[in-house]
């Protein structure tokens, strides 16, 4: 059994509006109760319309924003104990979603080493880690060029390369995928499924492309701030009544599935993938 990493309890977040007189006019309970744990070395997808409460929720995770209410404790450190974000900021790196907004430097190795840089590693250590990240990504031969000449999916792996050069234990990703075309999603996937199961990285991704998380450990769906699912991508995708509820589009292939379930077509539940329903398919012949 996996150890805990992460432990949110009841976690509320508020955004208030204050006119000019600093008087409260309007608050909005973005995160309402949230309680989750979540093990290390697991691959987390959060799922969730526009509006749903998940990225910030996320934004908790590494204190780029703070609780109203409730407690977020990572790796037994509160986050909101300002001595503990300087390990905190270490062990959990974000990807967000525009991967210019995450480029610092003209030259790609150059902004690799930047995070290990601002830890004060040595210059020798900080060379193999830069090498070491960007092979992982599969980057290295992109080393000395410039991030500007690069496309969406090549941006978001360097990102993704210099938090791994700083040695984290869990990556944030904030909808990595949204601003970038389909063979630009596949790579930065790819990437992460890869790191997280051979390095053992913990990973949560916030997305709203439900395709994207058939492959994980598990599933979170949030919607008005609360969490109203959660499950195995099997388990969640055998509910696509419950999914259309909560506002989520249903992959095609699963929801094929379903309306063949319906038309008297024995078929499993939980089918994910094209290769599943052929697969399912041929066994009735």
């Amino acid at each position: 059994m996996r150890n805990i990493l992460i432990k949110i309890r009841d976690l509320v977040h508020e955004y208030r509006e204050y006119d000019e007189n600093d008087n409260l006019v309007k608050t909005m309970r973005a995160v309402d109760g949230v309680t989750l744990d979540i093990e290390e070395g697991s691959f987390v997808a959060v799922l969730g319309h526009n509006g749903s409460g998940k990225s910030t929720f996320a934004k908790h995770l590494n204190a780029l924003l703070m609780p109203t209410e409730g407690t977020v404790i990572f790796s037994g450190r509160d986050v909101q104990e300002i001595e503990n974000l300087w390990e905190l900021r270490k062990e959990a790196g974000m990807i967000f979603q525009n991967p210019d907004n995450q480029i610092i430097s003209n030259v790609v190795e150059e902004d690799v080493a930047f995070g290990p840089e601002n830890l004060g590693i040595p210059s020798e250590e900080i060379i193999a880690r830069v090498a070491f990240a960007l092979q992982r990504v599969g980057m290295e031969a992109y080393r000395l060029s410039s991030p500007n000449k690069l496309s969406g999916g090549q941006k978001q792996r360097i990102g993704i390369a210099g938090l791994l050069a700083m040695k984290p234990r869990c990556i944030l990703m904030d909808e990595p995928t949204a601003m970038l075309d389909p063979e630009g999603r596949r790579e930065v996937l790819r990437t992460v499924h890869e790191l997280n199961r051979q390095e053992k990285i913990t990973v949560v991704m916030i997305t709203h492309y439900l395709e994207e998380v058939v492959d994980v450990d598990r599933v979170v769906v949030m919607d008005h701030g609360k969490i109203v699912m959660d499950g195995t991508p099997k388990e969640i995708f055998s509910r696509i009544d419950k999914l259309k509820e909560h506002h989520m589009r249903v992959p095609q292939v699963v929801e094929l599935a379903d309306e063949l379930r319906k038309e008297g077509i024995a078929l499993p539940e939980g089918i994910l993938t094209v290769d599943e329903l052929v697969e399912a398919l041929c066994r009735l012949r």
